[in-house]
């Protein structure tokens, strides 16, 4: 039966060569991208041997932990094409036990399989220090590699259990978006840290934890047997043996539950009425609000963004806390950025993101300045509720309430003058985006799409019609006085008079430029 498996295994991969000379040369430049990795890692472990114990111990644990770690979560966090999956064999009466263990020895054939076994082997080199390290290495070796292909084939077949469906592999990247930008933080804390002098003791504390971590333990068994420590070395191997033991018992009970579990489909749900469209002004402006509050509310391109709003600011307090700014005037700054990033971060391509449907505005002869102003709706009733909510709390934070005028100038400046650019840029300058339905993630590439330069423009010009009143909120915090009340009438009078100049000019170049945004709408 193992043998049948392992046949079926290397028969998919040969099958791989059969497709169109481009995938091919994917497929052997993944290969050749996995092999320059592995022999990299092998020439590392290699020149370890000359190292002393204590530094060759921290490094290779804390690499060989992030390797197993990648193993582990590169699945659940990218999702991974199954091609054996085990309820492709439900009708084939194999018991679950055999089924389980023959499709965990075919999951041994193949290019990941190659690479951390080709790593594995190469540590024995640098542990070759003795008859006990060897030995402790060759044990860890064969438990390197059950952990990782093990590891990834639960991992995998949980993300396909799981993650079956497209939102909910939208939603698990969005964790994990969520998750590296909480991480930032503690990256940027660790840029701070003057390595030359404490380098190394942060690698050793980073290790030490590690090492008796099921990620970290069975690299590290080898390290304590080479440092006369067999105790150490023995329990580590015993931490990982257990986590192979845990491994396997997972994957026979998925095995189990795959094999009596269809595949998820996407629910259909049903909508009733006509949602916003019963709520809104019976005009082309708010027809355009209508749709465009649906589309923040379903949408997962608009969601993803909106997801990225509250994290900025919080990456941003965390990595300037760090870099020693005082709290007392970090708290002043998520308002404003908050803002900046729900006028900015989609509206200045909003067009783009209708895709094809642009032509209805186009066709119906919708004025330019109700297009512009419908799709301002959405960022803006949520700009404005950031402002109302989170201006005291950081009036509070900040211990004073003289900061209000301050707060609200910019928050206002930020928010309108971001939607009056982006109303300008999105119909002047649309570059390729993501298209409805597709993952948030699956963004188009274009040479000549200039979105780099495009997302630049309206950044910087947003920042510098604004800076006049962040200027003078500066100076309010600095003096007090009169300069709190300058910045919130010069933040109002700017936000309005770029809101509304943006909806206007960019409602003219809306409607002049319609016959080219359909062109590229349809090319793109």
């Amino acid at each position: 039966m193992v043998a049948q498996f392992l046949g079926l295994k290397l028969r998919l991969l040969g099958n791989l060569f059969r497709r169109s000379p481009w995938q091919v040369f994917g497929l052997i430049v993944g290969l050749a991208y996995g092999l320059g990795a592995a022999f990299t890692a092998v020439a590392g472990l290699v020149a370890l041997r000359l190292a002393e114990v204590g530094l060759a111990r921290s490094i290779v644990v804390v690499v060989g932990s992030v390797i197993v770690l990648g193993f582990l979560l590169v699945p659940l966090v990218f999702g991974a094409d199954d091609t054996i999956d085990p309820r492709k064999f439900s009708l084939h009466g194999i018991p679950n036990g055999r089924l389980a263990f023959g499709l965990a020895a075919a999951a041994f054939i193949g290019v990941p399989a190659l690479v951390i076994t080709i790593v594995a082997v190469a540590q024995v080199v640098t542990w070759s220090r003795g008859p006990a390290p060897v030995l402790f290495a060759l044990a860890s070796t064969v438990l390197i590699v059950v952990t990782c292909i093990l590891g990834s084939r639960v991992t995998t077949s949980i993300a396909t259990l799981l993650l079956a469906t497209r939102r909910a592999r939208e939603a698990t990247g969005l964790i994990a978006l969520v998750v590296l930008s909480a991480l930032s933080p503690i990256i940027a804390m660790m840029v701070t840290v003057d390595w030359e002098k404490r380098g190394l003791d942060v690698l050793h504390s980073i290790a030490e934890v590690a090492a008796w971590t099921p990620l970290g333990a069975v690299w590290a068994a080898p390290a304590d047997a080479a440092a006369d420590d067999l105790g150490a070395a023995s329990a580590s191997l015993a931490i990982a043996f257990g986590f192979v033991v845990l491994l396997a018992i997972a994957w026979r009970v998925i095995v189990g539950l795959m094999l009596v579990t269809p595949e998820r489909a996407s629910r259909i749900r049903a909508y009733t009425g006509l949602g916003w469209f019963e709520r809104v002004p019976g005009n082309p402006a708010g027809a355009i609000a209508a749709r465009s509050l649906s589309y923040w509310g379903r949408d997962m391109r608009y969601r993803s963004a909106l997801v990225i709003v509250p994290i900025v600011p919080a990456v941003m307090v965390g990595a300037l806390a760090v870099a020693g700014i005082s709290l007392h005037y970090l708290v002043l700054l998520p308002v404003p950025v908050m803002c900046f990033f729900l006028a900015w971060s989609t509206v200045h391509n909003d067009v783009a993101f209708d895709n094809t449907a642009v032509w209805l505005h186009v066709a119906s002869n919708t004025a330019g300045w109700a297009d512009r102003l419908g799709r301002v709706v959405p960022p803006l009733a949520l700009g404005l509720a950031v402002i109302l909510v989170g201006t005291p709390l950081s009036a509070w934070g900040y211990g004073s309430t003289d900061v209000v005028p301050s707060l609200l100038g910019a928050g206002l400046c930020v928010l309108l003058v971001g939607l009056g650019i982006s109303s300008v840029i999105s119909a002047g300058f649309p570059y390729p985006a993501v298209h409805p339905g597709d993952s948030p993630f699956a963004q188009p590439q274009s040479s000549a799409s200039g979105a780099s330069w495009v997302q630049a423009l309206s950044f910087v010009a947003v920042l510098g019609v604004a800076a006049p009143t962040g200027w003078l909120a500066i100076l309010g915090l600095q003096h007090g006085g009169g300069w709190h009340v300058a910045a919130l009438v010069v933040g109002i009078v700017t936000g309005i008079l770029a809101l509304v100049g943006g909806i206007l000019l960019g409602g003219r170049v809306f409607e002049r430029r319609g016959p080219e945004l359909l062109a590229f709408t349809a090319r793109y």
